[in-house]
């Protein structure tokens, strides 16, 4: 972390949450992932030590934390459980953010205070079996009802669907006949209590097996008015503007895995012995581990480059696409370096490296796969360069 200037209180929240996940998480995070088990003890620890608030202001019970300070305390998380960070993540990036920036007076007050304190844990409902990528393409559709919306679609992809109690849901509010794409999307705060609320399809996943994915279908759901968030047709902006932040959280994680399997590695080079020494004192291997150490720095950097833009309010979809294009790739890249140099001993589930490179996979994929990064990056970099007269942006 020596490239990084932390504040006091970051490098506070810094040790919080390493020692944290090296006494809590990293003991147990073989056995949740071989067992699918989602441990909602582990949730019930990160909110008394105040990580699921960790974004949300002191007024409504949070502790109205910095990006920097977020993202370093998930990296901390990650390398102890992957499973761990993608919860913390998603509970801290998208529903509460989406609520803070985005609701009503009376909908933070009613779900912020108890999201801060782990009573309510929130998730983020917005693909679909066949609207992926391409989101604006969703055909949820919600149907207003007198002081009711009533709801009918399947939302795919939801993490930990089954465990939340504040669920962010996209849903087409304009007419099938007068179809507006992204302009005719709207947020609504599901709870799963609502009539037609049905959980169903877990999904059976290649990594991050203790964080469950649920497919949620909504039959006539039928959800009171007021849990509309802000303005009709206004939805999706909402929850694309929150995605700019998520994605810093998804590269956090991308390095807590990258770190967690270079650690992993070095540790197994001095113990490992071939042709009567240490693995370690052969330049094959020390050259990639140091290829490893340097592209996690570069990674590191690159992401907490993007949040200090984030804190100066300044505009980050480009610096956030890139910091998750760059991490994700840098945790497959340096998680199959670590299989690598397990040998065989990296193929079999006795060693923890399979785990980080099954774990690091899915964050190439989800909040926009790799091909959308390059997409937003491009186009934001065209822009830039426009704007400034065909120089390049800085």
């Amino acid at each position: 972390m020596g490239l990084l200037h932390l504040t006091d209180t970051q490098q506070e929240i810094q040790r919080l949450a390493r020692d944290y996940a090296q006494r809590e998480l990293t003991p147990l995070a073989g056995e949740r992932d071989r067992e699918s088990r989602f441990d909602r003890a582990m949730i019930t620890q990160m909110a008394e030590l105040g990580f699921l608030g960790m974004l949300i202001p002191e007024q409504y019970e949070g502790l109205g934390l910095d990006a920097q300070s977020y993202l370093l305390a998930l990296e901390e998380i990650a390398v102890g459980d992957a499973t761990a960070a993608v919860t913390l993540s998603v509970h801290n990036s998208l529903p509460t953010q989406m609520i803070l920036n985005f609701g009503n007076d009376a909908q933070r007050q009613t779900f912020l205070p108890r999201m801060a304190r782990g009573e309510w844990l929130g998730a983020f409902a917005l693909s679909e079996p066949e609207a992926g990528s391409d989101a604006g393409s969703l055909r949820t559709q919600a149907v207003r009802d007198g002081d009711h919306w009533v709801l009918n679609g399947t939302k795919a992809w939801v993490s930990h669907g089954n465990e939340a109690q504040v669920i962010l849901c996209m849903a087409r509010t304009d007419t099938a006949d007068a179809r507006r794409g992204s302009k005719g999307i709207s947020t609504f705060i599901l709870t799963p209590d609502l009539p037609g609320f049905h959980l169903t399809k877990k999904e059976n996943k290649m990594g991050l097996r203790a964080s469950p994915t649920l497919q949620i279908v909504l039959d006539n759901c039928r959800v009171p008015a007021d849990r509309l968030v802000g303005e009709e047709g206004k939805g999706l902006t909402y929850a694309l503007g929150s995605l700019d932040h998520g994605r810093l959280g998804i590269a956090a994680q991308a390095v807590g895995i990258a770190r967690a399997a270079l650690e992993a590695s070095a540790r197994y080079m001095t113990e490992r012995k071939q042709f009567g020494k240490a693995i370690a004192e052969f330049q094959a291997i020390q050259f990639k581990l140091a290829d490893m150490a340097t592209r996690i720095t570069a990674a590191r950097t690159l992401l907490h480059t993007a949040a200090a833009a984030k804190e100066r309010g300044e505009r980050v979809t480009r610096f956030s696409s890139m910091a998750k294009l760059f991490a994700t790739e840098t945790a497959m890249w340096v998680t199959t370096q670590a299989v690598q140099i397990y040998g065989g001993y990296g193929y079999v589930t006795d060693y923890p490296v399979e785990r980080h490179m099954r774990d690091a996979k899915v964050t190439e994929i989800y909040e926009g796969t790799s091909e959308i990064q390059r997409i937003v990056i491009a186009r934001e970099t065209l822009a830039a360069a426009a704007a400034a007269d065909g120089s390049l942006p800085d």
